[in-house]
């Protein structure tokens, strides 16, 4: 039987197809300072309408907390760093947290280039938290930052978790016309505590 061009064609790949498994190449990791990349990861929140807060401890990160939110009816903590008056363990709808004035999550960790955090479910207890409060605290470890997207990939490790995002400041949306608002589609406003 006589082949057409395309099957010969197709018949020669699978022919010379490997048999043994290649490795991938290493991706290098050019390591740089914490001191190097935190004004960066300053900077790109700043751009996206985030606020950068370095409080001394986990005590002044909490008075903070009540100084900035003095107003706020609601706040819910994923965290034991920080308190809140809404427990989120007791949380069995994620609608019950709509009324969420101030949602408080610890980051896994930041990335400098763009100023983003990454969250999985296990920070957010329950994943509404972050995107149905009107304000988010995130808690950020200095320690945490790496440079780039290539090193956050590194440390991303999906099968450990039902859920995960990158999240750079607050909602943020602008119509034809360029008018920015924030707070359109989730948080108005969002704060890095850097502690």
């Amino acid at each position: 039987m006589t082949l057409n061009p395309r099957e010969q064609i197709l018949d020669a790949v699978r022919h010379h197809l490997p048999t043994e498994k290649v490795d991938y190449p290493a991706v290098p990791v050019f390591q740089k300072t914490i001191s190097a990349m935190l004004p960066a990861f300053e900077a790109r929140l700043k751009e996206a309408g985030a606020t950068v807060h370095k409080p001394a401890d986990l005590a002044a990160a909490q008075a903070l907390l009540a100084q900035e939110h003095a107003d706020a009816k609601v706040i819910c903590s994923a965290t034991p760093d920080l308190q809140g008056n809404r427990d989120i363990h007791k949380v069995v709808n994620p609608h019950e947290l709509a009324d969420v004035d101030v949602g408080v999550i610890r980051a896994g960790f930041g990335v400098a280039e763009n100023g983003m955090v990454w969250l999985t479910q296990e920070d957010l207890v329950v994943n509404a938290l972050g995107f149905l409060s009107q304000h988010l605290v995130i808690l950020l470890k200095p320690t945490e930052l790496v440079a780039d997207m290539y090193d956050a990939y590194m440390r991303v490790h999906l099968e450990d978790t039902a859920y995960g995002c990158f999240m750079m400041g607050p909602s943020a949306t602008a119509d034809i016309g360029a008018v920015l608002v924030h707070g359109a589609q989730g948080a108005r406003s969002l704060s890095v505590y850097l502690v």
